[in-house]
């Protein structure tokens, strides 16, 4: 099968994500603790819905995380602690590199509008690969693994389901491509994704 799109997964693929040092940031600055921050922020329903759009910008996103921590986390503080937990992996962007001067391409990640808007100084390695095709799920009103999303970013990019490679270290993700009829491949390490792509016709 010809693949003219690809799409890959932030978190877990091309950065490491240490959420760790977001707990210990979190606790520093507001004296809950992270099992009460994640009871109130990335346990919840609230960081789901956020990933799926709601709230739908950046500065709504903050107010209600200021809410639920009561706390006030303004835009620099929350893009400093987003930024000191990830991690590039420089061998994967290499490949997702040259993956981008064959086919079309574009990153899709679970994330909310925040970190859409903070992309640039977060992750300047994806967007100098990516550009505006760098996105986040709340875009596309829905989140991985929900079919919806996977079809409305082939759709926003005019290409076939059955013709889109998705990349992602999640095994439920994966599955939820290949339930919208992409063609997925599940990350382990460069050298494996590298022999997938050229099973594609890639690279």
């Amino acid at each position: 099968m010809t693949i003219s799109f690809v799409i890959f997964d932030m978190a877990g693929v091309l950065y490491d994500w240490d959420t760790d040092i977001r707990l210990g940031a979190l606790e520093r600055l507001t004296g809950l603790s992270g099992e009460d921050i994640d009871r109130l922020i990335y346990g919840s329903e609230f960081e789901e819905r956020a990933e799926a759009g709601d709230p739908p910008t950046g500065d709504a996103y903050l107010a209600a995380l200021s809410r639920r921590l009561n706390h006030r986390i303004d835009r620099q503080t929350w893009i400093s602690v987003q930024k000191a937990m990830m991690r590039p992996r420089p061998q994967t962007l290499a490949v997702a590199s040259a993956v981008s001067e064959e086919v079309d391409t574009a990153l899709l990640t679970n994330n909310g509008m925040m970190l859409k808007e903070a992309l640039p100084f977060c992750a300047p390695e994806a967007i100098e690969i990516f550009g505006e095709s760098a996105h986040v799920s709340a875009e596309f009103g829905a989140r991985k693994p929900d079919v919806a999303c996977y079809l409305r970013i082939c759709e926003r990019y005019g290409h076939k389901p059955s013709e889109t490679l998705f990349i992602d270290d999640s095994q439920t993700n994966v599955r939820g491509a290949e339930a919208a009829g992409l063609q997925a491949h599940l990350y382990t390490d460069a050298g494996s994704l590298k022999s997938a792509l050229h099973s594609c016709g890639i690279l």
